[in-house]
């Protein structure tokens, strides 16, 4: 046998001997391995060398590759390349805490389709004949023209998942009710344009109720409410000139200052409601149930930001209006959450579909709790809110 084929032949021995057994730590072991075989004629040549100089050695006859070997080999590369590596507890507070966040909004970002899916797959929170509720993570929109990779692109891969063998040649899964890139939680997927189309139905006859969860910065007055307040997207001048969206409000303080009247609407406002109820509070910020009884563009972040001026946590684009600038955080939510300000910029949005509910067969409503991703629990944590589920159902 060939060295190269002895080689691959002893791949999934070495495989064990380097892992130590441990097959969850297989994807490190196969890239150590990989730079193994590049070098491994070297040190192939090198016994082929001491075996021509050893006494009684027969030179023609070529050294045989062993298994463990070629382990040892990948254990020195393993070992290598942690040395390289700064060791977690070299890393400042400071640090550790921008790598987590970094860790749990950006690992999905930039996978393979197929990681993706089969990350998606094992997430389904329910699912029936018609209908599929996944849990959508952090910064991956639903839909991306641009070809990147989006919910919607990896849907067939999903559905031949669920199916398998029985998947049938026009089976599909279609996104009903979207959300946001930054914001997690339930999506409703249909598995047929006929059940998409009867969830729009229900949707515009504000039959589908969506329950959120926020993290505010600062504590809304009153502690519960309906903000009904309609939503323009206005250009912001300036050195970085963009678009927003904003209030459009139909009334106004009238010269006395005593009261309010009422204004002409603008033609291009849209009418945006929105219930809130704070859950808890402490530290400076809350946790907040928003239900959004319209689907304007933004509308839960608008509304906090510029109606309660409690804008969400990690909402970057709305904390400001004139400035497009990293969130101005106090220095007590700073310090609870273990960051300076200069680092602010990699909170991640705490915006999360908690609830979703929609009328469903004579057995009753179709109601599905999606679990917080794990940054938001940790802010909680960190903030000292507390998170009862069974209360808050």
């Amino acid at each position: 046998m060939s060295t190269q084929a002895s080689m691959y032949a002893t791949m999934n021995v070495c495989w064990r001997t380097a892992c130590g057994g441990d097959w969850s730590s297989g994807l490190n072991a196969l890239l150590s391995l990989q730079r193994c075989l590049r070098t491994a004629p070297s040190w192939v040549r090198g016994r082929s060398a001491a075996a021509k100089h050893a006494p009684g050695s027969d030179a023609a006859e070529k050294p045989r590759l062993r298994a463990i070997d070629l382990a040892r080999a990948v254990q020195r590369e393993k070992a290598k390349s942690q040395a390289a590596e700064a060791p977690k507890d070299a890393m400042s507070p400071q640090q550790r805490r921008v790598s987590e966040l970094k860790q749990f909004s950006q690992q999905l970002q930039h996978v393979h389709p197929n990681v993706l899916a089969k990350h998606l797959h094992r997430g389904v929170l329910y699912q029936d004949q018609d209908l599929v509720v996944i849990n959508k993570p952090y910064g991956v929109p639903v839909r991306d023209d641009s070809g990147a990779i989006s919910i919607s692109s990896v849907l067939p891969v999903i559905s031949i998942m669920m199916e398998g063998r029985k998947a049938r040649s026009g089976s599909q899964l279609l996104p009903c009710v979207g959300l946001e890139k930054e914001t997690t939680g339930a999506l409703l997927l249909a598995r047929s344009e006929e059940a998409a189309e009867h969830v729009l139905s229900l949707h515009r006859n504000n039959q589908v109720h969506k329950k959120f969860w926020v993290v505010t910065v600062g504590v809304p007055v009153p502690s519960e409410g309906v903000i009904d307040i309609p939503i323009i997207e206005r250009q912001v001048s300036g050195p970085q000139p963009h678009y927003k969206m904003a209030l459009s409000p139909v009334y106004k303080m009238n010269d006395a200052g005593n009261g309010v009247t009422k204004v002409r609407s603008h033609r291009q406002a849209n009418s945006a409601v929105t219930k809130y109820r704070v859950l808890d509070s402490s530290s400076g910020c809350s946790l907040v149930e928003l239900q959004p009884f319209t689907g304007v563009k933004n509308q839960m972040r608008v509304h906090m930001a510029f109606a309660l001026g409690c804008p969400i946590l990690g909402d970057h684009k709305y904390s400001h209006w004139s400035k497009l600038a990293p969130q101005k955080l106090p220095e007590r939510v700073l310090a609870k959450l273990g960051l300076e300000q200069s680092k602010a910029r990699h909170v991640p949005l705490h915006l999360h579909s908690r609830q979703l509910i929609l009328p469903g067969t004579s057995e009753g409503d179709i109601s599905v709790f999606c679990p917080l991703p794990k940054y938001f629990t940790q802010t909680l944590k960190r903030l000292h809110l507390i998170l009862d589920d069974e209360k808050y159902k």
